[in-house]
């Protein structure tokens, strides 16, 4: 089918890695089909690559095509959209803003850029009327920032909690499915390519925490940076801990929670306890899911592959029909607004319940001091559970919801009890069955 007016758009992609790569491929192979989507033909202006004749040759972009000099290419007056999949926060950052001043439209999957420093893109953006669209920077293929962009734009949504990172996933899956410990599942992960050979980013929360910022500044129209996300990873996650949880009935994600309430929001990354009735606690292996809750929508689950060539190009080339549709028809698509300014809470203020493990002195009277330390500070204590006998005493506590400041003065006063040996370990639980 011909595109009315044959109009031709210009489209420079940053990066030709896994990513950039498939959409390469994608734009030749689907060229016809996206013309006729977009009502204008979608030309490859360049591919900006380190080594052209490295990563370029292997993906089949032509020589005249590859590109060391990313700025020339994004600045080049014939280039009409820029799309990024660099990652990393310079010198994509740089690129980005130079594209956008020049008038470009930008289609991006860096989430460690938004979310350190969205607010400023979207002020670029909104300056220089360019649009600006990232619907691969959170969980892959899956739509889902659309959804709370556009969709759910006439709602109220009130909790959005989430697997946001496949490598975190499939580990804490294998150790429920095999006992394994965290090590021997981390190394089984990137021997199968699930998680990188520095796995620093996935395991210690920081790309779950950028996820986060990006989800909570959508769903709740406020300014939030990834710097103000509580994180916590997956590396003191032992297999008792996932033990302790199989009893319970629940199992250990890595969880994204932005909550709103009165106050403010909460925007939390960490490990937590989640009933086996739960949606969220069906997701296996490497895929995402995020669970959005909305006053008048009510429960919604998004699910799907969060990550791996194939399934972000999808997502970048959803984003890359938008803004050319826009781009032909001279408009500019929604902006996500930051009207709300809701304070980000401090983590002390958090609500949740707790899922505290004591190494104790097998003695009697120990529950009575345990016990008077969470009454101190208004902590009620839902369940008790001792394992072991002897030197390998252990005491369970669940708690019920309380706020972590009292959690946290609770733990350190069991930490300076001469019966309890340690605190093991401390996991929050959220959610109950069927939520």
């Amino acid at each position: 089918m011909e595109p009315s007016g044959g109009r031709t758009l210009r489209v420079a992609l940053l990066g030709c890695g896994t990513v950039g790569s498939q959409v390469f491929r994608l734009l030749g192979e689907q060229a016809a089909d996206l013309a006729a989507r977009v009502g204008a033909r979608l030309q490859v202006a360049g591919v900006a690559v380190r080594d052209p004749a490295g990563r370029a040759r292997v993906a089949g972009v032509p020589g005249e095509l590859a590109t060391t000099d990313a700025m020339g290419l994004v600045t080049r007056p014939d280039v009409d959209i820029v799309v990024e999949m660099i990652g990393g926060i310079e010198p994509a950052r740089s690129l980005l803003l130079a594209a956008m001043r020049t008038g470009k439209s930008v289609v991006t999957a860096n989430k460690a850029l938004l979310g350190a420093d969205g607010a400023a893109m979207h002020a670029a953006a909104r300056e220089h009327g360019a649009d600006l669209f990232y619907e691969a920077a959170v969980a892959g293929a899956i739509p889902l920032l659309r959804p709370l962009r556009e969709s759910l734009a006439g709602d109220a949504v009130r909790r959005v909690l989430g697997i946001v990172n496949g490598t975190t996933n499939y580990i804490l899956d294998r150790m429920d499915s095999s006992g394994a410990e965290f090590g021997d599942a981390l190394k089984e992960a990137q021997a199968l390519g699930y998680a990188e050979a520095d796995p620093t980013a996935d395991v210690a929360g920081l790309d779950a925490a950028a996820k986060a910022a990006i989800l909570a500044s959508l769903a709740f129209h406020t300014r939030v940076s990834a710097g103000d996300v509580y994180r916590q990873g997956i590396t003191a996650v032992t297999a008792a801990d996932i033990a302790s949880a199989r009893v319970l009935g629940c199992v250990v994600k890595l969880l994204a929670i932005c909550e709103r309430n009165d106050g403010g929001i909460s925007v939390r990354v960490h490990p937590a306890m989640i009933s086996r009735d739960h949606p969220l606690a069906s997701v296996r292996g490497a895929y995402n899911a995020v669970f959005v809750e909305a006053e008048s929508a009510g429960r919604l689950m998004f699910y799907g592959a969060g990550a791996g060539g194939g399934p972000t190009a999808s997502a970048v080339l959803g984003d890359l029909v938008v803004v050319a549709r826009n781009r032909v028809a001279g408009i500019r698509g929604p902006d996500a607004p930051s009207y709300a300014e809701l304070p980000v809470l401090p983590m002390s203020d958090a609500m949740t319940r707790y899922h505290v493990a004591l190494d104790v002195a097998d003695r009697p009277g120990v529950l009575a001091p345990v016990a008077e330390a969470f009454a101190r500070h208004g902590v009620s204590i839902q369940a008790v559970r001792q394992e072991g006998r002897g030197d390998e005493a252990y005491l369970v506590i669940v708690t019920h919801t309380a706020r972590e400041s009292a959690l946290a003065a609770t733990v350190a006063d069991l930490s300076a009890m001469e019966s309890v040996r340690a605190v093991d370990s401390v996991l929050r639980v959220e959610g109950e069955a069927g939520e």
